[in-house]
């Protein structure tokens, strides 16, 4: 016997007195209820946030792919915006170090492409092949957000060391600057905000692209500093800068590819496992827990958990303490949309016959 929910539109909450009825109660608040905070920066996180599995709000699927899909749209006008200005700058100024950037910033900006594509795949209901529903579209296109990542660094090395071997002559340089300096602020804008969206959302792959967001960005102060370099005189600062932005730019790349990796492999934050834990343990009837497991189907979580149970109860009775203890995950873990609970006597081992089973 397991107790189990899956995410339903919201309705009015039903009385409590339906908990041993079924499991439409518990599964009415898979969605319902927010817990949203603010987020607090860090300096270290100027660089690569840190990703927390368990953190920030609630919401329901159809919602939190609207949230994406509207962090992408500002993002692609945003960075629309300041490739259009870079480039007309590129056109008076001849600075192929500023060509670079805003051919940087059409990419970042085209990695929309494969998360609005995502998301608007992760709306599609489940069906009988794909009984969990679309939300693993995400992490594909994580592994497409990586792969451009990948993409800008070996550009930004291949240009910084084009400009070592062939220094060649820029116009303008204030002019060049300030438009390194618009890229920057661009894209600094939009990898917070994308990375807000994600971290709240829970979903890894919009992270990721906000931190390809801010590679970009920092692409961007290297024509800065370039600009100022050759403007003293030092014909090869641009270049040299340029390197040490695609070594910070690989060090991003680890940290997003990492991200995605987990996401693939079902990884989850251990505190999280430990929160599942401590809030079947504090359900009324359960004597102690088995095996738990939680793993993201994009940006939603589900769980799946034994719980021990008096040996004397009736089956109405252990279904009631399950649905109970479902309910109170839904309430309490956040991004929980859906449980299962399979309750189990306590005493005597009871899963002999499946116990050689891997």
């Amino acid at each position: 016997m397991a107790a189990t929910s899956d995410p339903q539109p919201a309705h009015d909450h039903p009385s409590h007195d339906k908990l041993a009825d079924g499991h439409e109660h518990a599964s009415e608040h898979a969605s319902e209820h927010l817990h949203p905070t603010g987020l607090l920066g860090r300096l270290k996180e100027l660089v690569a946030p840190h990703s927390h599995d368990a953190a920030d709000s609630v919401d329901q699927a159809l919602e939190t792919s609207a949230k994406g899909m509207r962090a992408l749209v500002v993002s692609l006008a945003v960075l629309g915006v300041t490739a259009l200005v870079q480039g007309l700058v590129v056109l008076w100024s001849g600075s192929v170090a500023l060509l670079g950037d805003s051919l940087h910033n059409v990419a970042d900006a085209l990695t929309a492409v494969p998360l609005a594509i995502a998301f608007s795949i992760g709306r599609r209901p489940p069906n009988r092949r794909y009984t969990y529903g679309y939300g693993r579209a995400e992490d594909l296109a994580g592994i497409a957000v990586v792969g451009f990542i990948i993409a800008s660094s070996v550009f930004a090395a291949y240009e910084a060391v084009q400009r070592l071997v062939h220094p060649r002559h820029v116009d303008h340089l204030y002019a060049v600057a300030a438009a390194g300096l618009l890229g920057f602020l661009g894209n600094e804008l939009v990898a917070r905000y994308r990375i807000q969206v994600g971290r709240e959302i829970g979903s890894a792959a919009l992270v990721a692209d906000g931190l390809h967001a801010r590679t970009d960005g920092f692409t961007s102060l290297a024509v800065v500093v370039g600009a100022a370099g050759v403007g003293l005189g030092w014909k090869q600062a641009d270049p040299i800068v340029g390197l040490l932005i695609t070594v910070a730019i690989l060090s991003v790349l680890k940290n997003a590819a990492r991200q995605v990796y987990r996401r693939l492999m079902d990884a989850v934050d251990e505190s999280l496992v430990d929160e599942v834990e401590a809030v079947l343990l504090s359900t009324p009837g359960v004597r102690s827990i088995g095996r738990v497991r939680v793993r993201w189907v994009g940006h939603a979580l589900r769980a799946e958990a034994e719980v021990v149970l008096a040996a004397d109860l009736t089956l109405a009775a252990a279904h009631t303490i399950a649905v109970e203890a479902e309910h109170r995950l839904l309430h309490d873990v956040k991004r929980l949309t859906a449980a299962l609970i399979h309750p189990d006597p306590e005493g005597e081992e009871h899963h002999s016959t499946t116990a050689h089973h891997p």
